[in-house]
């Protein structure tokens, strides 16, 4: 704002104006606005901060309706829709008129400010261009002469009027102060050349037609005009006086059509009322057997409730039951699914064929070590039965023992 210049910051003011110009162009209230049930807007809706959610929905509702205003397809915007997919929406169609969008979509959020004023004014002008509006020249009223204005009646001098010049006039003479003197001295000379004025006359030498042309040509600057001033009190008082003769001559002309009609009323009231009477009398036996059909229906509510409340218990009690079987059942499953199954038997007699070659493999290696110690064993046998029958004992079986 501060590069624009100082005028920047009231910028969104007359931008908001122009909006609500085009929108009333547009028509807005008969179609937008009553259709929602929405208020009018004011001049600074958009440019001032007054309620964020209520214009953010007048937002989008305005800028849905324009831009289906403007020729294109757009669903209109739900209060739970989401925001940031709605704001996207709008600005993808701005962009698609050609209109640039310089600023990021968040400022459209708040629902108020210089960014909301330019997307409206930008979605009204293809509005206005789509419905082949186009701005032309103003056409100023020709301003018509003072001669043409003056009615027959203006030209009228009403006398009271003239009294009220004529007293002020009074008061403004009694106000200046009168000198005696001068006075006679001005009446006196006035009588003079009064005298002057009737001998002259007395010898005129003026001819009638240069006379009745200067009448003519003066004639109607001498014209004399008094327009009526609608807050004097005296035209009030002759408006009441009018109105009150009108009232008084429709008042008696409508009295005997107001008489008849509230006879007629009251007689049809009267025609109703013993109806009415009648009927009572006809129909009390059957109010009577209503009232006792009531009465027993009342009762047959109370055990119907009473019988509904064992049956909730015991529907309790059985909802309990059925989950203790579905348990047992699930228990009885995996039990009997566990005792059918083969396959642990089978593991079983895997392990009891290793088992057994595995005794074999070891029957196989203690027969051997039986065997070779046996040998070893008969070896050293025979060894002690030969030395102890040999003669000599070498040296070398000394250190052996």
């Amino acid at each position: 704002a501060a590069e624009r210049g100082p005028g920047a910051a009231y910028h969104m003011f007359v931008l908001m104006e122009d909006v609500l110009e085009k929108l009333k162009l547009l028509s807005y209230e008969e179609e937008a606005l009553r259709r929602h049930n929405m208020r009018p807007l004011s001049r600074h809706y958009f440019a001032l901060p007054t309620n964020p959610g209520e214009q953010f929905f007048m937002f989008c509702t305005l800028a849905a309706w324009l831009i289906t205003k403007a020729g294109r397809a757009f669903e209109q915007p739900q209060e739970y829709d989401d925001p940031n997919a709605v704001i996207s929406k709008i600005l993808s169609e701005v962009r698609s008129f050609g209109r640039p969008v310089d600023f990021p979509p968040s400022k459209l959020k708040a629902g108020y400010g210089e960014q909301a004023c330019y997307v409206l004014d930008c979605l009204a002008e293809e509005a206005l261009k789509y419905t082949g509006f186009s701005w032309k020249r103003p056409v100023y009223p020709t301003e018509e002469l003072e001669e043409e204005e003056i009615t027959e009646d203006d030209a009228e001098l009403t006398l009271n009027k003239l009294e009220e010049e004529a007293v002020e006039e009074e008061s403004d003479n009694e106000e200046n102060f009168i000198d005696l003197n001068v006075l006679k001295a001005q009446t006196y000379k006035s009588d003079l050349s009064d005298s002057v004025k009737q001998e002259e006359i007395l010898e005129s030498t003026t001819d009638a037609a240069e006379w009745n042309l200067e009448v003519e040509r003066v004639l109607p600057q001498l014209k004399v005009t008094v327009r009526t001033d609608n807050k004097d009190w005296r035209i009030h008082v002759d408006q009441m006086h009018q109105h009150k003769d009108g009232i008084e001559s429709a008042l008696k002309e409508t009295k005997g059509y107001l008489d008849k009609l509230q006879n007629e009323i009251s007689r049809t009231l009267e025609k109703i009322h013993s109806r009415e009477k009648y009927i009572n009398n006809q129909l009390e036996p059957l109010v009577q057997e209503y009232r006792s059909a009531q009465a027993l229906l009342s009762e047959a509510k109370e055990k119907y409730q009473e019988g509904s409340g064992g049956v909730t218990e015991r529907i309790k009690v059985l909802s309990e039951v059925t989950e203790v079987l579905e348990r047992v059942k699930q228990e009885m499953e995996e039990k009997g699914s566990s005792m059918t199954d083969g396959a642990p038997l089978v593991k079983i007699k895997q392990a009891l064929t290793k088992l057994k070659q595995e005794t074999l493999q070891m029957d196989i290696r203690i027969g051997v070590m039986e065997h070779t110690l046996l040998q070893s064993k008969l070896k050293e046998k025979s060894n002690m039965t030969r030395d102890m029958h040999a003669t000599v004992i070498p040296e070398t079986t000394v250190g052996v023992y």
